[in-house]
């Protein structure tokens, strides 16, 4: 594990592609479950460790993960979520070239079980999404983004640059004709910038994976 950021309230983790951030009913092994085992071991605790993840990372993209140590840490971090006092960055290796060098997307998306979809305003359901982004390298055939979310809807980023016709790289579920690395998409939460929850003290997280 690359521990980003640790104290009494907070352990901050940099998760690799491939791997959940919490376990689910069919598969156990997950960044919360090796963080957990970590923990009780190093620390020598004799009973469960308490640590809840404030937001997950879809199971192919790496970055940036914050868990919670405190029940009451984690009422305040999500307190702090629902004031809009956080902010997160993504890098995404695009396939071709996004409308413009920079600007906003803006769609309304309905999420189905396990997909987001494109949707006219008017569908039921449908939910706003908005995002920033600017050009950081052009390659060829190829556009590394820098992406700052409005909104933070399921599969969001990856359904958004989709349907301006440059999916990520590796993400055939939303149309990518290139390969990127094995179980991954070209998609990492970058940054991340929060109060803390118990001194208010503004706090900033940088991934070390690089998406080229």
């Amino acid at each position: 594990m690359e521990i980003l950021f640790e104290d009494n309230h907070l352990l901050v983790l940099d998760k690799p592609s491939g791997l959940l951030t919490q376990p689910t009913d069919l598969e156990k092994d997950s960044l919360e479950t090796r963080a957990k085992a970590f923990l009780k071991k190093r620390d020598h605790k004799p009973g469960n460790v308490y640590l809840h993840a404030l937001f997950r990372l879809d199971r192919p993209v790496s970055g940036v993960v914050l868990f919670a140590k405190t029940s009451k840490a984690l009422s305040r971090l999500n307190e702090s979520v629902r004031k809009k006092e956080t902010k997160k960055i993504y890098r995404a290796l695009l396939e071709g070239r996004p409308p413009e060098p920079k600007g906003t997307l803006h769609h309304f998306l309905l999420k189905t079980e396990f997909q987001t979809n494109v949707v006219d305003a008017k569908t039921e359901g449908a939910k706003e999404c908005l995002l920033d982004y600017r050009t950081l390298e052009e390659m060829e055939n190829q556009t590394l983004v820098e992406i700052e979310l409005t909104t933070g809807r399921y599969h969001q980023i990856r359904a958004q640059f989709s349907a301006v016709g440059t999916p990520l790289l590796g993400d055939s579920k939303y149309g990518s004709q290139t390969p990127f690395k094995e179980n991954s998409i070209a998609l990492c939460h970058q940054e991340f910038h929060i109060p803390h929850p118990i001194t208010k003290a503004l706090l900033s997280f940088s991934s070390k994976q690089t998406l080229c």
